[in-house]
C-alpha cells in the first residue's frame, strides 16, 4: 500500500535551471573562466552544487580552486535562487490531490539542504510536505539512498510503501538503490529517453499523471 511520495526538487517541482546557470556563470566570469549556454546546465545539474561547479569548470581544475568557486557560486545563488525559479504548472494541485488520497509527501534533493528549504518555503505552503531534505554535510548524495532512507525513517514508512518522483536517471537509480518504485517526469531537465534507459517504473507526461499513477499503485 502506497503511503509516501518523495519528490525531487529541481526539474520536478520547480524549474530552477536559469537561476542555477546565472549564479554559476557569474562566478565563472568574474574569475576569468569560460561561461556556458543555458542548455548545457540541464546536464551539469542533478548531482549537487559541488558537482555542478566541477562540471562547469575546466577539466582538471585543482580541488581547492573548485571549492573556492563553489563558495562564490553559493553566495550568488543564495541571493538569487528565487529570481527566475518557478513551480511547474499544475504541480501544487497534484500535491493537494495526493494529500486528499491520504498520502504523505516529501522532498529529496541533492541541492544543499538550506537552499532546498529556502525554495520550497518560497513556493509551497508549509502543509504541502511532511519533510524537506536536501544534501547535508556528511550525507551521500543521490543516487545513494541515504537522503530518501533518512526521510522514510523519520516518517516511519518502508520502501514498499514509497514512490520516488524525479526527472533524471539520478532519481530513478536512487529509487532502485532504496528498493522503492519510481516515476520519471518528462517535463524536467533530461527527458523521456534518459528516464526509460535508467529503468523508470512509470512515466508521467504531465504533473496530472502523477496522481493517476499513484492511484494505480
Amino acid at each position: 500500500m502506497l503511503k509516501l511520495v518523495i519528490f525531487d526538487l529541481d526539474g520536478t517541482l520547480v524549474n530552477s535551471i536559469t537561476d542555477l546557470a546565472d549564479a554559476t556563470n557569474r562566478a565563472l566570469e568574474e574569475n576569468g573562466y569560460p561561461t556556458h549556454p543555458l542548455d548545457n546546465y540541464r546536464y551539469y545539474v542533478g548531482n549537487g552544487t559541488r558537482k555542478l561547479i566541477e562540471r562547469a569548470m575546466p577539466q582538471g581544475t585543482d580541488p581547492q580552486e573548485l571549492e573556492r568557486i563553489h563558495a562564490i557560486f553559493s553566495d550568488y545563488y543564495r541571493s538569487g535562487c528565487l529570481n527566475k525559479t518557478k513551480p511547474y504548472d499544475g504541480i501544487t494541485k497534484v500535491i493537494t490531490d495526493l494529500h486528499s488520497l491520504g498520502l504523505k509527501c516529501a522532498v529529496a534533493s541533492n541541492k544543499p539542504d538550506a537552499f532546498s528549504k529556502q525554495i520550497v518555503s518560497a513556493f509551497f505552503d508549509e502543509s504541502c510536505f511532511e519533510l524537506v531534505r536536501g544534501k547535508l554535510d556528511g550525507m551521500k548524495a543521490k543516487p545513494a539512498p541515504d537522503i530518501v532512507n533518512d526521510i522514510m525513517q523519520k516518517l516511519d514508512v518502508v520502501p514498499e510503501e514509497t514512490v520516488m518522483i524525479g526527472d533524471s536517471d539520478v532519481d530513478i537509480i536512487t529509487a532502485e538503490n532504496a528498493g522503492m518504485r519510481s516515476i520519471g517526469c518528462v517535463w524536467g531537465f533530461r527527458g523521456r529517453e534518459e528516464l526509460e534507459r535508467a529503468g523508470a517504473v512509470y512515466i508521467a507526461e504531465s504533473p496530472a499523471d502523477i496522481e493517476k499513477i499513484c492511484r494505480e499503485i
